[in-house]
């Protein structure tokens, strides 16, 4: 049934003895069958008999498995009519003959040619002693049910003593893979084909057998049945190949270059069973590299030059514009890549491109993922772990474990002496020298347990997680800072001059669970600080040298709880007053802490840590609803004065203020441009984009903007083309100085002729004493708020005072302008 084009051009070694042991075995078969055989037939049933097995021969049916093909021929259907020409020994000494003649005829090697002769010469041995054993043929007996079955028998013999030897050839030329695949690739065809080849056989028997006429009938049905097998082998290799194809490209999916090239050499060898593939991968800033399989599909790197050969494809690998690699395929046997296969190799490679593509920029984007990753959390001028690393490993250790033994964690702070006489003396580049040197020098004596870091500038860092337990970790920290102090004092050459560097060393140590690590960081701070005033190169945290330390913590812990209660955090208001009336223009809102310790406690001694910590969005949202709780008040008795609360920077980082002033503006029910929210020119140096939002909101509630202490930032003109505010306040400091200071004076004039060009109300803060209230009138300035006019009252005191002055002001018959309306421009309605 099959031959095979496993061999052309070079033959192995291994396969000349298989094909001349083959031959001298069919040889010595064909020969006994010739002295055994008696009463030769009519010479027409031998050119019959010939002529069946060389049309059998030179027509067959090639099925694909990878590059080889394998030719189906109709050999079990001329067994089946010869046995019933010839006897079996004249039918085994005859089919070499017909067999060599359809393979020369059909154009195959010689050598080839040779071996499928003594495979079929074997075969049909074997299948004429099976049929003879079963049934008895030869001299065209009846055909019953029982030689119908010896036929057939010996048919499926013929295929199967057939079978092992195309394998065999394919193993010995191709390797032992492509012989399995082609073994048993196509398995059901080739079933349905030898039932077929079979069947046939018997039909063309049995047609003889009645009237040999009828066997005229036989070629339309070979055509026939060599038609509808075309057809079925056709469209069945159509569907594998490109089913094998898409399993192959499935299979280069991947987001590795090295997986890539395996996965496309291992889809290479199974759909094309070719000799080797090679892979050449072009990498950016870097060397070609080259990737060859062997015929088991083992992929290794190479860096031989590239196969090249007649029976060598290439193909360019590309996407777009851009050349990723190179892919050659060797066949042993090119004449067997039809065009199908050039097609599908074609799209393989265009597949495989993409797919180095995939992984290449994939690879690029992790090595950059990588290096940010990396710059994240190192200083690239030592290659140290820098602050935010240290921090987090720093909380790492702090943290207590459940059950677990209690230990100390220590930290070092080292800060060089007279870093900036390197800098400004050698250059900055001796002074980065510098510093990589110190950071070699210190990483050189670092322990296991330990993390050193470059925080910034000339600071250096060192956490010692797990001091030795018989030791304290604050005398083992300052051990360790002595042995880093010595190694520091070597004299190392910079630029060629020798330095001996000194350095400040704070030393700070805390049970772990103790505190967070930045607070660790800040101990150590104060002690390297510390070092440095007292002019020692060692210095351990002292607690009562830090006053920021336990009175902050316990100051914020303190302010929560006053948060919570309503009798401690208490609102006072200093009225702002007209300068030419004498009525109130307004009030502001300042808050005052009756701690119940401390006594009253001013803003001055708390805001400031209130401002640096999470408590500022409770805060401020406090502060505005007793303010706001306090104008209702006043709202509902008519007195209807604007009421400015400050709001710090950070309170305008918040984005939920907008939604929560006017949740508070409807609770109390207060019209919104009674409330003015004072900023400071503070908010200008932050460029940030949230700032505005959360401003523009504000302005759509219809709250009224102030900018307090006017005058003493460094962008005050910039701020006011920022931001559309209705009022600014001079800064008391100049209201203070404009007596003895013609600058301050002129900074006074300057700001309320603006203020007036602009369409701002001027308010002058820290007004004490007649003189500056006189000066301030003559400029024009409209109102002033100081502790000439009042100092801040509690509100219900404030009430009464505004209550009083307003009284004076409408028995004079002044006429106010409040706040809340601005002050129209030439042009503007």
């Amino acid at each position: 049934m099959k031959s095979v084009r496993p061999f052309s051009g070079a033959v192995p070694g291994r396969l000349r003895v298989l094909v001349t042991v083959s031959c001298l075995v069919a040889l010595a078969i064909a020969g006994g069958a010739i002295a055994g055989a008696e009463h030769p037939p009519g010479p027409y049933r031998f050119l019959a008999t010939i002529g069946l097995f060389a049309l059998a021969r030179s027509v067959a049916l090639w099925i694909r498995a990878g590059s080889q093909r394998l030719g189906v021929h109709w050999g079990e259907a001329a067994l089946l009519v010869g046995m019933c020409l010839l006897p079996p020994h004249w039918l085994v000494a005859v089919v070499p003959v017909g067999v060599l003649a359809g393979g020369l005829i059909s154009g195959a090697a010689p050598i080839k040619a040779l071996y499928n002769t003594a495979a079929a010469t074997i075969g049909v041995a074997a299948a004429c002693s099976v049929a003879a054993a079963l049934g008895g043929v030869g001299d065209v007996p009846p055909l019953t049910v029982r030689t119908g079955l010896a036929l057939a028998a010996g048919g499926v013999t013929y295929w199967l003593v057939s079978f092992p030897f195309a394998a065999a050839a394919i193993w010995l030329t191709a390797g032992r893979a492509r012989a399995r695949n082609a073994v048993f690739s196509n398995l059901s065809a080739k079933l349905v084909m030898l039932a077929g080849n079979i069947t046939l056989g018997l039909v063309a028997v049995g047609l003889g057998l009645a009237d040999f006429r009828y066997l005229a009938a036989a070629p339309p049905l070979i055509w026939l049945l060599h038609e509808v097998y075309t057809a079925r082998m056709r469209a069945g290799d159509e569907r594998r190949a490109w089913q094998e194809l898409a399993g192959a490209v499935h299979a280069m999916s991947r987001l590795d270059v090295s997986g890539v090239v395996s996965a496309a050499a291992a889809g290479a060898h199974r759909l094309f069973s070719p000799e080797s593939v090679e892979v050449a991968v072009c990498r950016p800033a870097a060397p070609t590299q080259r990737y060859r399989s062997d015929t088991a599909g083992e992929v290794h790197p190479v860096t031989e030059p590239p196969v090249d050969g007649a029976g060598v494809l290439v193909h360019e690998l590309s996407v777009g514009v851009e050349t990723v690699g190179e892919l050659r395929v060797r066949f042993h046997d090119p004449s067997t890549v039809g065009a199908r296969e050039r097609l599908a190799l074609s799209a393989f490679a265009d597949a495989l491109g993409a797919a180095l593509h995939n992984a290449s920029s994939h690879a690029r984007l992790q090595d950059m993922a990588d290096r940010k990753a990396y710059e994240a959390e190192h200083d690239l001028l030592t290659g140290l772990v820098n602050r935010i690393k240290l921090l987090e490993y720093g909380d790492e250790q702090l943290r207590v474990e459940p059950n677990a033994e209690p230990r100390e964690v220590a930290l070092l702070l080292l800060d060089l002496d007279h870093f900036k006489d390197v800098n400004d003396t050698l250059g900055h580049a001796a002074g980065d020298q510098l510093l990589r040197a110190i950071a070699t020098t210190l990483s050189a004596r670092i322990e296991p347990d330990e993390v050193l870091a470059r925080l910034g500038g000339d600071e250096f860092a060192l956490l010692i997680g797990s001091p030795p337990v018989w030791r304290q970790g604050s005398e083992y920290a300052a051990e360790r800072a002595r042995q880093l102090a010595a190694a520091l004092a070597a004299p190392v050459e910079i630029a060629g001059v020798a330095l001996s560097v000194e350095a400040a060393i704070g030393v700070a140590a805390v049970p772990a669970g103790g505190c967070v690590m930045a607070e660790l960081l800040r101990r150590a701070d104060v002690a390297m600080y510390q070092a440095k005033r007292t002019g020692r190169a060692i210095c351990r945290y002292d607690p009562a040298r830090d006053a920021a330390s336990t009175d902050r913590l316990a100051l914020l812990a303190e302010l929560r709880a006053a948060l919570a209660v309503d009798d401690q955090l208490i609102l006072h208001v200093q009225p702002a007053i007209d300068l030419a009336s004498g009525e109130p223009t307004g009030a502001e809102a300042l808050i005052r802490w009756q701690h119940p310790r401390r006594g009253l406690i001013g803003p001055g001694e708390f805001v400031g840590v209130v401002e640096q910590s999470e408590l500022v969005g409770p805060f401020t949202r406090y502060v505005l609803d007793v303010a706001l709780g306090v104008m209702s008040r006043w709202g509902a008795e008519g007195l209807d004065i604007p009421v400015a609360v400050n709001m710090s920077a950070r309170s305008l980082l918040d984005r939920n203020l907008p939604a929560d002033v006017a949740e508070l503006l409807g609770r109390h029910h207060v019209p919104p441009e009674r409330l003015v929210l004072e900023i400071t020119e503070t908010v200008m140096m932050t460029e940030l984009d949230i700032i505005d939002d959360v401003l523009a909101g504000l302005r759509a509630l219809g709250v009224r903007l102030s900018v307090d202490d006017f005058g003493t930032g460094y962008s005050s003109l910039t701020f006011l083309a920022r931001f559309e505010v209705d009022e600014v306040k001079v800064d008391q400091e100049f209201v203070a100085r404009m007596g003895e200071a013609p600058e301050a004076e002129a900074i006074v004039r300057s700001t309320v002729e603006l203020g007036r060009a602009l369409g701002l109300r001027v308010v002058a803060e820290g007004v004490e004493t007649a003189e500056q209230k006189a000066a301030l009138s003559a400029m024009g300035c409209e109102a002033g708020q100081g502790y000439h006019f009042f100092p801040p009252m509690p509100a219900d005191k404030t009430a009464k005072v505004l209550w009083t002055l307003r009284e004076a002001a409408s028995s004079r018959g002044a006429q106010v302008i409040p706040l809340s309306a601005r002050t129209a421009q030439p042009g503007q309605e």
